[in-house]
């Protein structure tokens, strides 16, 4: 290599691209894998459908690492750096409380509606990020966490023994696993559910078709937007930004590349956005950048972008081969909300690990997180708490997410500016990835 080539701009032989972009993919693919998984059992839907929403997927993910890792820098999109681009864990529960309460019709409207309010408010980076410090966005993620988690029991409940035998087994793999193979521990369970369910008789849906297949546009029909259906995604858009801006810091220190976070976020989020219209079209939830395999960088020692690139042609390929993607799409229903009782759970702690950089002992942030919380989880533990407001109120506050970010964001401001002074650990940024 010329030593006039930063390592992030390597580009390596074949023979030895190939299997780290594969060890990326193995990063990677237990997201989009399991979150198209709970959204098609949540929503009902057939085998062949699931398995056109997994090819969407899969294909979207890889786009997203192309855009990410190459770039287009004509149109400013994408940072250049060996980043993944994956199903937000926080961003699904949003799609499918939206589905549930709305349709899954406006829930695709809703994905659209946040992609371009992204795309919108990209120019404002700079002040919109400073409204969800890790206070903020603590207490947003604790509440999708929980409110999933109420979801997705009913799906464990469909078949508890199942269902328990799933969670023992994903247990396991955390407990035996390492490295790479550790962050599959999800994936490798819903495998294992699935040999249980065919040792134990449980009748599987496979769907049948050829080898290769485009995925379904508009799979719920012609999208519905509804502005308030969409608020909670909308606030999540937002939060998004200072994702990204930590997981830049992250990517770019891990390449060895300079931090440049008012340069390569916007670049970041408009990638995310893009492909979030696709999203949009093809049925599923918003898309985001992820920092799940910089480990694999880190393990690995090799910092080129073009690794990344790979893995996403790889993603591409997995997604237009309609036998994997159907084979996955038969995992019955109590494995599928096994794993997800993890993921969801997972998402809570890592809402908790948030508001542990604030100073829970000074009395304004534990104020603003206690009643953004009350705010939050009133409607998920009473659904019919607003049932006597109108329409556009039980919208508005009867999402927990929604309400509770929305609170959270209105009491850390009024707190800054009226009350005691908000601690300072709580104004920067997160430098970890939010599911």
């Amino acid at each position: 290599m010329s030593a006039a080539v930063s390592p992030v701009d390597e580009l390596l032989p074949a023979r030895r691209l190939v299997p780290l972009a594969c060890q990326h993919v193995l990063a990677g693919v237990a997201a989009p894998v399991s979150s198209v998984i709970l959204i098609a059992t949540t929503l009902k839907l057939s085998a062949d459908r699931t398995a056109s929403l997994l090819s969407a997927t899969l294909v979207l993910c890889g786009v997203g690492a192309l855009l990410q890792s190459l770039g287009v820098r004509v149109l400013r999109v994408g940072a250049r750096l060996p980043f993944l681009m994956l199903p937000g864990g926080a961003a699904v529960a949003i799609f499918l409380q939206i589905a549930g309460e709305y349709g899954p019709a406006t829930a695709s409207g809703s994905v659209l509606v946040a992609a371009a309010f992204l795309l919108c408010v990209l120019p404002f980076y700079g002040r919109l990020v400073r409204l969800f410090p890790p206070l903020v966005m603590g207490t947003t993620v604790v509440l999708i966490g929980i409110n999933m988690i109420k979801v997705t029991a009913p799906m464990v409940a469909s078949g508890p023994g199942l269902g328990f035998a799933t969670l023992g087994v994903i247990g396991l793999f955390f407990l035996v696993l390492r490295g790479v193979w550790r962050q599959m521990a999800v994936l490798l369970g819903l495998v294992g559910g699935m040999v249980l369910a065919v040792l134990t008789g449980t009748e599987l849906h496979v769907a049948h078709g050829g080898t290769f297949a485009l995925p379904e546009v508009f799979p719920y029909g012609t999208p519905h937007v509804d502005l308030l259906a969409a608020v909670p995604l909308l606030v999540f858009a937002l939060a998004s930004l200072a994702e990204a801006t930590g997981q830049t810091v992250l990517n770019s220190e891990a390449v060895g590349r300079t931090p440049d976070p008012g340069r390569d976020v916007p670049r970041i989020a408009r990638a995310d956005a893009l492909v979030s219209l696709g999203s949009g079209v093809f049925g599923t939830s918003l898309m985001v950048t992820s920092a799940e395999n910089i480990g694999i960088v880190q393990l690995t020692r090799v910092r080129s972008r073009f690794v990344t690139a790979a893995a996403g042609v790889l993603l591409i390929v997995c997604g237009l081969l309609t036998p994997l993607t159907r084979v996955l799409a038969a995992i019955p229903e109590p494995v599928v909300g096994a794993a997800g009782l993890v993921i969801y759970a997972v998402i809570a702690v890592m809402g908790f690990g948030m508001l542990s950089r604030t100073d829970l002992a000074h009395g304004t942030d534990s104020v603003v997180i206690a009643l953004a919380l009350v705010v939050g989880m009133l409607p998920i533990v009473e659904p019919g708490m607003y049932a006597g407001l109108p329409s556009w109120a039980r919208t508005l506050f009867g999402s927990g997410v929604a309400a509770g970010a929305i609170a959270a964001v209105v009491l850390c401001a009024v707190f800054r500016t009226l009350g005691p002074k908000v601690t300072a650990g709580s104004d920067a940024p997160p430098s970890d990835a939010t599911p």
